[in-house]
């Protein structure tokens, strides 16, 4: 009976021992992450661009670190957006919209999801925008709308293309009609740029859903996205539900919408500030700083100039 009681108390012991799962806290200040064949440090990820040298998946990144990679460290500058009134619905649910608004600042610290910043691409003079998802999932309220805004004026009044990465699951619920104006108020400058003649660029990245990709993000005049994106309007079960069919398994990746046109190109982390520049430097006519006499670059360039046209 012994070896009974012996082996019940190493089964309670592995049971409390499973029990015990690490905070969110404790995984953001872990030195490891997940990927594709289990844990994999975050120092190698940020070597690499935060693309998993295995199975190549492009993890997300923050605002800053894709002006970072893009522009190139220092190489560019932050601009300052206007920040209307905090929380004008006086929402509340389990948590007021203000107190959500004071820990996202405290997280990534910015005072809104969108960040727009300008730099040189190519030669190129440009007016970039990101979103960071860790602001409350990357979701778009006034301040978010303001900042599109801001930037696209910028890019009016200094003759530059736009380029933006759009990245979130939408409008911000807690501002609700304010945030569903957004739409329309983005889409309205799109459309002031290109009467301008501007270049405007999207490149998707992991998720766009939404309000996000029912406005602006879907307006770019080319419409580039890292590998593996997920871009949609409605969820996959949302539109199984409805149209009552089985969908694709790749259905809403950006390998998906390629295919169907509604993404042109999809490039890699590491090629986009070179690819985009060359874009550029076709669609502005303007000479290219980039030698294109290699057989790759040759290929991209043969390839965006049919994007392009």
């Amino acid at each position: 009976m012994n070896w009974i009681k012996k082996t019940l108390k190493i089964g309670e012991k592995i049971k409390k021992i499973l029990k015990v799962r690490p905070s969110k806290k404790d995984i953001e200040n872990s030195e490891w992450t997940s990927c594709c064949k289990g844990p994999v440090l975050k120092k190698d990820l940020e070597e690499n661009l935060w693309t998993c040298n295995l199975c190549g998946k492009h993890h997300r990144i923050n605002s800053k670190q894709r002006f970072d990679i893009f522009f190139g460290k220092n190489n560019y500058e932050i601009l300052r957006t206007p920040i209307p009134v905090d929380d004008p619905l006086d929402w509340k649910d389990s948590k007021t919209y203000k107190d959500r608004l004071i820990a996202a600042r405290k997280k990534t610290g910015q005072e809104t999801a969108v960040l727009i910043a300008k730099g040189n691409i190519n030669k190129i003079d440009v007016t970039v925008g990101a979103i960071d998802f860790n602001f409350i999932g990357g979701s778009v309220g006034a301040a978010e709308g303001e900042a599109i805004i801001y930037g696209i004026q910028h890019a009016i009044d200094n003759s530059t293309p736009f380029i933006f990465f759009p990245c979130g699951g939408g409008q911000r619920m807690f501002e609700s009609p304010i945030a569903l104006s957004q739409m329309t108020r983005t889409t309205l400058a799109v459309n002031e740029l290109k009467k301008n003649n501007l270049p405007y660029i999207i490149c998707f990245t992991d998720p766009t859903a939404g309000g996000i990709t029912a406005s602006f993000a879907m307006l770019g005049d080319i419409s580039l996205s890292e590998p593996g994106a997920l871009i949609a309007f409605a969820g996959k079960r949302v539109i199984q539900a409805t149209v009552k069919e089985d969908l694709p398994e790749n259905f809403q990746t950006s390998e998906y919408l390629q295919k169907c046109g509604f993404v042109d190109l999809i490039v890699e982390r590491k090629d986009l500030s070179k690819k985009i520049g060359i874009l550029l430097s076709i669609l502005l006519k303007k000479k290219s700083d980039i030698n294109t006499e290699s057989d790759e670059t040759s290929k991209d360039f043969n390839t965006f100039t049919k994007a392009a046209s």
